[in-house]
């Protein structure tokens, strides 16, 4: 049997993209803005491109805060990605201040590298596990340390717990918070639909994840 994911449809993100990786991958992809969808899903995707105050104020509009909230209270499975991720954190810096979903405590700041380095980061960077931190268990289990994946954002997640980063990359000294997981609860700054096999496998491995 082919295992189910709804893609949250807020009207922000590059959908197509992500349900493309999903189903080859096998998934039964369903994209809903429907509150009773999101709240019974079998496992939950939020992507997401542009800013944080935008994508919380179209979740809100749409009714989905809440059922988000509640699907993740049932342990079901959720991965956020790029701005998807950034809106898991409690709030963010992006042209003022936006509360956010607060299922990971910390907030979403400027990158800040080194002189020399632009912003937006654009490109591939190498993770790497924070200090003490196993990826066993996670979307990352499998991947080795020092893979590369594909980032686009300007702002980064800067969660309020150690323990809660699952991988970061650097970025002209600037630590970057590339993975995060909390619970059942995942997100990946980076973007796996456009990594290659490498984010193919992480996909993979969060639709193996159930309640």
């Amino acid at each position: 049997m082919s295992p189910k994911v709804t893609v949250i449809d807020y009207g922000i993100g590059n959908l197509h993209s992500v349900q493309k990786a999903l189903r080859h991958e096998g998934a039964e992809v369903t994209l809903s803005s429907d509150a009773a969808v999101v709240r019974s899903a079998e496992r939950l995707l939020l992507p997401g491109v542009g800013a944080f105050g935008d994508g919380m104020r179209e979740l809100k509009a749409r009714g989905l805060v809440q059922p988000i909230l509640d699907a993740v209270g049932q342990g079901t499975p959720f991965l956020g990605i790029c701005l998807g991720m950034q809106l898991l954190l409690s709030e963010s810096d992006e042209f003022g201040r936006h509360e956010g979903l607060g299922l990971i405590p910390g907030r979403v700041v400027l990158l800040t590298p080194e002189a020399g380095f632009k912003v937006p980061h654009i490109g591939w960077n190498r993770l790497v596990p924070p200090p003490g931190r196993d990826w066993t268990g996670s979307v990352l289990e499998g991947v080795a340390p020092g893979t590369a994946t594909y980032f686009v954002h300007s702002y980064s997640a800067v969660p309020e717990r150690e323990e809660h980063r699952l991988a970061d990359v650097d970025y002209g000294g600037f630590r970057i918070s590339a993975a995060v997981q909390k619970g059942n609860v995942s997100g990946c700054q980076f973007h796996p639909e456009k990594s290659g096999p490498v984010g193919l496998g992480i996909l993979k491995r969060f639709l193996s994840r159930s309640r």
